[in-house]
C-alpha cells in the first residue's frame, strides 16, 4: 500500500516518496483555462497541496505528473516563472512586521532567479519581481497565493487589525497594476473578506467557491475513496471487525458531506487520513484548532438553533466577509462548520440550504457547546453521553430521568426558564438543550417533523431505532400531569406511524418550573 499522506502539503514530496496520491489534474487542467481565480475552502482541507501542485505543473516538471490524467495533455515545452507565497509562513503581527518579511521573501525568491531588486517597499518589490522575472525569461509569470487571508483573521479585534489590511490593500493592488505580465493567478483562502481592494481591483477575477465544475477539486469523493484507498478500506474492516459495506456507511457519516453545490459531496481528507492510520474514529478535523471564538459567539448570541437545523442563503450571503462585522451564516458556511447541502435557482437566483456536514462536525460542536453552557468538562459529558444513551435504548426510565437531572441540574442560569417568560418560549429553551444533548448522543434529529396529523417535537433515528420524542412545560402543572399529556399525544397523533419498520421507543420529557422528568415506553406500537 502506498504511504498515506498526512500533514504532506508538497506534491513535489508526495509524488517523488510514494505517498498515495488522488488525482486531481482533471478539475486542475479545467481550472487553468482561467487567468485569475479565487478558492475558499475550510482550513486544512488540502488547498496547499493544490497550490504545490499548480507549481510543480507551470514551472513544467513532467515526470511529477506521470501516469495521471494531465500528463499528456499539457504542454510540457513550456515552463513559466512561479512566485509562490504563502501568508502563514510571513510575519503578520503588525503592517511593519508583514512589510519586513514579505521583503525578506521577495528578495530570496528574486536572488534564486538571479535578480536583483531595487525598490524598497513590500507592494513595490512585488511589482518589480513580476516585471523582472517575465522580462528575464521572456514568459509571463504565475502568481499562487496560498490563505491570503490568514493575516486579516489572525488580527481581528486586535489594534494592528486596520494596519494589517492597509498593508494588503496596497500589496494586492499590484496584480492588477502588473496584469500584462501575468500569466496565471491563483489565490486561496477561507473567506472573501470584503474591505480588501482586491476584490473590486481585480474585476476579471474568477471566484470558484461555489461553481459545482470544481465542487471536489478539494477532497475525496465517493469513488475517489472506495478506489484509492480500496486497501485500507478493507484492512480497517477486518481490524473493526466490520463489513466493507458497513465500515464505508459509518465513514461516510462521520466524515463525507461537505459541499459546495449541493450536489457534489467529499470527504475531509484531514479526517480520512488519520482515520485510515488510526483505525478508530475520532473528531480528527475538529480538533486540530480549538474553536473557542466560534464556541463563544455561537453561545453569545444564541445560535445554536442554527446549526441544529437548515438554514437558508442566499447568494449574496457569500459575495464578501467583514471580519470586523462577523455575519454568523458567512462564518459558519466559510470556515466548515456549515455546508451546502441543496442548491435550487429560483426566478434565476440560487437558494442553498445549509446544514452541519456530517457527525464529526455534528458531535463535536454538541460536546464544546454543552461543556460551555453547563459546568461538566467534556470528559464527563461523554461519560455521561454514553450512559444515557444505553439507557435511552434498554428503556432504563429511571437512570435516564436521573442523568436528565443532573445534566440540567448544570445548565447556565441564562438559559433556565424565566416567570416571565411565555410557556412556549420556556418549552423552545429546554428543547434546543434537548437537541444539542441528544445530537451529541449520535443521533439523527428531525426537529418539529410535520406529519398529517400534526407537528412532533422530535424523533431520534439510529440504526433500527426510532425514538419519538414530545417535551412538555409548565411552570405549575405537576411532572406526572405533563408526562401523562407527553405520551397521549404522540399516542393519539401516531406520530410513530412511518417507523413501523424498526424499534420505536416513546419519548416524553416534562418540565415543570425547573423540575424535570421523563417517561419512556419501548413497544412496537401500532404493530
Amino acid at each position: 500500500m502506498k504511504k498515506l499522506p498526512i500533514g504532506i502539503q508538497s506534491f513535489e514530496s508526495l509524488r517523488s516518496e510514494g505517498f498515495l496520491y488522488v488525482d486531481k489534474t482533471k478539475t486542475i487542467f479545467q481550472l487553468t483555462s482561467s487567468r485569475i481565480v479565487f478558492l475558499s475552502r475550510p482550513r486544512r482541507f488540502g488547498k496547499s497541496l493544490l497550490v504545490s501542485t499548480l507549481g510543480e505543473l507551470y514551472e513544467g516538471n513532467k515526470l511529477l505528473f506521470e501516469g495521471l490524467y494531465i500528463y499528456d495533455k499539457w504542454d510540457w515545452t513550456q515552463q513559466y516563472p512561479v512566485i509562490r507565497l504563502d501568508w502563514t509562513n510571513i510575519e503578520h503581527g503588525s503592517g511593519e512586521k508583514m512589510e519586513r518579511d514579505m521583503s525578506d521573501t521577495l528578495r530570496s525568491i528574486a536572488a534564486t532567479n538571479k535578480i536583483a531588486l531595487t525598490r524598497q517597499y513590500a507592494s513595490s518589490l512585488f511589482s518589480e519581481l513580476i516585471e523582472s522575472l517575465h522580462q528575464k525569461t521572456g514568459k509571463k509569470v504565475v502568481v499562487l497565493i496560498d490563505e491570503y487571508d490568514s493575516p486579516i483573521l489572525d488580527s481581528v479585534g486586535k489594534p494592528e487589525a486596520e494596519g494589517v489590511r492597509e498593508f494588503l490593500q496596497s500589496f494586492y493592488k499590484r496584480l492588477k497594476a502588473t496584469d500584462d505580465h501575468l500569466k496565471f493567478v491563483f489565490m486561496t483562502g477561507i473567506t472573501k473578506v470584503a474591505k480588501v481592494s482586491i476584490f473590486s481591483a481585480l474585476n476579471n477575477l474568477d471566484d470558484i467557491t461555489l461553481d459545482e465544475g470544481y465542487a471536489s477539486i478539494c477532497g475525496y469523493t465517493q469513488e475517489e475513496l472506495e478506489r484509492d484507498f480500496s486497501e485500507y478500506i478493507d484492512n480497517t474492516a477486518v481490524h473493526v471487525n466490520m463489513t466493507r459495506e458497513d465500515l464505508l456507511a459509518k465513514i461516510r457519516k462521520w466524515y463525507d458531506g461537505y459541499s459546495w453545490d449541493g450536489k457534489t459531496s467529499v470527504y475531509n481528507p484531514f479526517s480520512t487520513l488519520p482515520f485510515f492510520k488510526r483505525q478508530e474514529f475520532s473528531n480528527y478535523w475538529f480538533e486540530t484548532g480549538t474553536p473557542t471564538f466560534l464556541i463563544n459567539r455561537l453561545k453569545k448570541h444564541g445560535l445554536v438553533k442554527t446549526i441544529l437545523e437548515p438554514i437558508v442563503a442566499v447568494q449574496t450571503d457569500f459575495d464578501s466577509y467583514d471580519p470586523e462585522a462577523l455575519d454568523d451564516v458567512p462564518l459558519l458556511f466559510q470556515t466548515g462548520y456549515l455546508t451546502v447541502k441543496n442548491k435550487e435557482v429560483t426566478n434565476g437566483n440560487p437558494l442553498y440550504t445549509l446544514e452541519v456536514p456530517n457527525m464529526e462536525v455534528k458531535e463535536s460542536l454538541m460536546e464544546h457547546l454543552l461543556s460551555a453552557y453547563t459546568n461538566y468538562p467534556l470528559s464527563t459529558m461523554s461519560a455521561l453521553g454514553r450512559e444515557m444513551l444505553q439507557q435511552i435504548l434498554v428503556c432504563d426510565e429511571d437512570g435516564f430521568t436521573t442523568n436528565m437531572r443532573r445534566m440540567f441540574a448544570g445548565v447556565s442560569y441564562t438559559l433556565q426558564p424565566e416567570d416571565n417568560m411565555y410557556e412556549d418560549a420556556n418549552e423552545a429553551r429546554y428543547h434546543i438543550i434537548f437537541q444539542m444533548w441528544m445530537t451529541m448522543l449520535g443521533f439523527n434529529i428531525q426537529s418539529e417533523k410535520i406529519t398529517n396529523r400534526g407537528r412532533m417535537d422530535a424523533v431520534l433515528l439510529q440504526d433500527g431505532v426510532a425514538i419519538v420524542v414530545e417535551l412538555k412545560y409548565h411552570a405549575k402543572k405537576k411532572l406526572k400531569t405533563l408526562l401523562k399529556q407527553a405520551i397521549a399525544q404522540i399516542y393519539d397523533k401516531r406520530y410513530y406511524e412511518q417507523f413501523l419498520d424498526r424499534k420505536i421507543i416513546l419519548l416524553g420529557i416534562a418540565f415543570s418550573g425547573k423540575e424535570v422528568g421523563c417517561r419512556i415506553e419501548c413497544r412496537n406500537v401500532g404493530m
